[in-house]
């Protein structure tokens, strides 16, 4: 278990409680909470280990790190106090606890040098491995398929994708005549899909054509798929990223094999196109 002693929870407290109270942890709701911990630390804060001494987050929270050891302890207080940090910040108070910096500061340097460091019970992990190993699976089997067969197939495996990550997915639909693979809804916008696996890499053409798609509906972005990937000429030829951004089959790989959520590849992906203006960046460089 961590080092952390009776003194210090007190402490930890009043860095959590002081915005709504004994019990609370700073401005987090249940769902943001467990979002919070599952999309910071991997760590599934729901389970019902971290609830045996009452379900309050802030009981969850005392267990929790009381249990495991005191390296995952300081990562989660360092996430807590940057999320403190950045809500203190946007309301324009000053910190209400006396030397709050100071004592945290103490308390993760005494986790560093403390001597339960691997005793502690594993963080339970926010990600369920056997379905990801699935998913894995499943995206590799596809290749045996006929072309017209694993089409579908690759559509309805990215439908589940969507779906696991709380998005929104929509089946495929027309549009004015025309095909949409299907939408989604991330960060209260939605975007288009496209999705192909063609054995070959995308062009130009396909993705000036889905682009045009977008265009009909001007709050409208998206985001192509494809198993096989992009040219170089193609994406050089298309120009600065304006309303898509691109994926390819060697990124959700990447992701399930490190257990990277799929709203964040997505959120990492869109970023860098509205920052540098590239439709594509490989996973491994956007996660090195």
């Amino acid at each position: 278990m961590s080092s952390i002693n009776r003194a210090d929870f007190r402490f930890i407290e009043e860095l959590v409680e002081f915005i709504r109270g004994r019990g609370y942890v700073l401005d987090l709701s249940d769902a943001t909470f467990s979002e919070f911990f599952a999309d910071e630390l991997n760590v599934d804060i729901d389970d019902p280990i971290y609830a045996v001494n009452g379900g309050s987050k802030g009981k969850r929270l005392r267990t929790f790190l009381s249990t495991v050891d005191d390296d995952a302890a300081a990562r989660a207080l360092k996430a807590l106090w940057d999320h403190r940090v950045q809500f203190l910040a946007s309301t324009g108070n000053s910190d209400p606890v006396h030397n709050a910096e100071g004592r945290y500061l103490t308390l993760v340097g005494k986790l560093a040098n403390g001597t339960s460091s691997g005793t502690g019970e594993p963080p339970r992990p926010a990600h369920d491995r056997a379905k990801i190993e699935a998913l894995r699976s499943e995206l590799y089997e596809l290749r045996d398929l006929e072309p017209q067969r694993r089409g579908y197939a690759f559509e309805s495996f990215l439908q589940r994708i969507f779906a696991e990550a709380g998005l929104a997915p929509r089946q495929p639909f027309r549009n004015v005549g025309e095909q949409i693979d299907g939408s989604f809804v991330l960060d209260n916008e939605v975007y288009l899909l496209e999705a192909k696996w063609t054995r070959s890499e995308i062009g130009v053409a396909d993705l000036r054509a889905f682009h045009g798609k977008l265009e009909k509906a001007a709050w409208t972005r998206g985001v192509f798929i494809s198993y096989d990937g992009f040219t170089e000429v193609g994406l050089a030829a298309f120009g600065p990223a304006r309303r898509m951004f691109c994926v390819e089959g060697r990124d959700i790989y990447e992701g399930l094999d490190r257990q990277i959520p799929w709203v964040e590849i997505l959120r990492a992906k869109f970023r860098h196109a509205a920052e540098t203006g590239e439709p594509f960046v490989p996973l491994a460089k956007l996660f090195p």
